[in-house]
């Protein structure tokens, strides 16, 4: 086994032993730059992530806060003067405005988790791409 000194490091005894083993040489500080871009780009997802969740709830409440509004207005303006085919007509017409903000709402809502899902998506392909890279330039090395 390899012999131990008060100095020597981990990755040091680790190198040492693979010497004596005759094992390839590891490029250590290549796999620990690998991981290390690994995590980074963890945290970046991460981050993508929160913001898209961040967005998306200021997103909701805003919806929220608007179909209040609305409700409250046609509340306020909706008085039940005048025959039957007025009160159907503005019951009709309330109805077709809450299914049309409805659908509006639920595509802003749709285009904001896309817009989240396909920025963690991009940086994630982008890593990939990049350690595949890293890979193919080991392999041409060694040969």
């Amino acid at each position: 086994m390899a012999k131990k000194t008060e100095n020597e490091s981990f990755v040091d005894m680790f190198k040492s032993f693979g010497e004596q083993l005759k094992m390839p040489s590891v490029d250590v500080e290549k796999i620990i730059e690998h991981h290390r871009k690994n995590l980074e780009t963890l945290e970046k997802t991460a981050k993508a992530a929160t913001e898209g969740a961040s967005n998306l709830m200021a997103k909701q409440r805003e919806i929220l806060q608007e179909t209040l509004r609305e409700v409250t207005d046609m509340a306020q303006n909706f008085r039940a003067t005048g025959g039957p085919q007025e009160l159907m007509s503005k019951q009709a017409d309330f109805a077709k405005k809450s299914f049309e903000t409805a659908v509006k709402n639920a595509s802003e809502m749709a285009d904001v988790v896309r817009k989240s899902s396909t920025e963690t998506i991009e940086i994630l392909r982008d890593r990939i791409k990049e350690a595949m890279e890293e890979i193919r330039e080991g392999m041409e090395r060694k040969k």
